[in-house]
């Protein structure tokens, strides 16, 4: 349930971004001319638009998927487990196969030449 909403309330949340951003602003009509149409630039608007009216109805849902969230939220079991409540680590048990022989490691490769102490002079006769 509480995936479920918090889902719902991420796909509210975008989709009031989204229509706000769509909607003409109260300024909008000011750049067109001063002095024009003075009514229109800050004044009263009339009846609200499908988009505002479909913002308001989302606002509401995204308050009541917030609210119930919190509710959730605040009614979850929040029990930590401590430390000293743990069981007790019991010995391994006896395995079915025998231990694994360790191989040995191959010898590095270095594109670096090894270091040979030269070689010493025979003794002369």
């Amino acid at each position: 349930m509480y995936q479920f909403l918090m889902v719902v309330h991420i796909l509210i949340a975008i989709a009031i971004v989204g229509l706000v951003l769509l909607q003409q602003g109260r300024g909008a009509d000011a750049g067109a001319g001063f002095g024009g149409a003075s009514n229109s630039v800050f004044g009263a608007r009339g009846a609200s638009s499908f988009l505002s009216r479909t913002t308001a109805i989302l606002a509401t849902v995204f308050f009541s998927t917030s609210l119930s969230l919190a509710y959730l939220a605040g009614n979850k079991d929040n029990k930590v487990q401590d430390i000293m409540d743990a069981p007790e680590v019991l010995a391994p048990q006896q395995r079915d196969l025998p231990p694994i022989a360790i191989e040995p490691q191959p010898p590095v490769k270095s594109d670096v030449p090894a270091v040979v102490p030269p070689a010493k002079p025979a003794p002369k006769p």
